[in-house]
């Protein structure tokens, strides 16, 4: 029986940045499909054990733009959208995620902040030494 590795995600407009967080992976497999699927399948682990995971995704994506990038302790790719736009979730299905699926918090950009420009201002609080008692 497999199992499911866990997944954080975070988007840009134009982009979804998915991690498959396993350590020690041996033989990854990686597809996405021009409809939104992403398929993974790899063995971690001293026993081998085999993960599995296949998410159909909110709308569609461009494979050919896509880039995987496989390391020791996850597997990283940058998922270019069909069409630039936000999404309202990750996955094509309403309800709760999944368990092993959460947002990556070290990548997320909001999307009013995704330009660069916030309309707070500086959030470094810049030029309070000018401040005299």
């Amino acid at each position: 029986m497999s199992r499911h590795p866990e997944v954080v995600w975070a988007q840009r407009s134009d982009k979804i940045f998915l991690t498959v967080e396993l350590p020690d992976t041996k033989n990854p497999k990686v597809k996405f499909e021009p409809e939104g699927k992403f398929i993974f399948s790899a063995t971690a682990g001293h026993d081998d054990r085999l993960y599995e995971l296949e998410l159909e995704l909110f709308d569609e994506v461009n494979v050919e733009a896509s880039n995987i990038n496989v390391g020791s302790r996850h597997i990283f790719c940058v998922v270019q959208k069909k069409k630039k736009g936000w999404w309202k979730r990750l996955l094509k299905s309403e309800g709760k995620s999944p368990l092993f699926l959460r947002a990556d918090w070290n990548r997320w950009v909001d999307e009013d902040e995704e330009s660069g420009s916030s309309k707070f201002g500086n959030p470094e609080f810049g030029g309070m030494e000018d401040f005299s008692l």
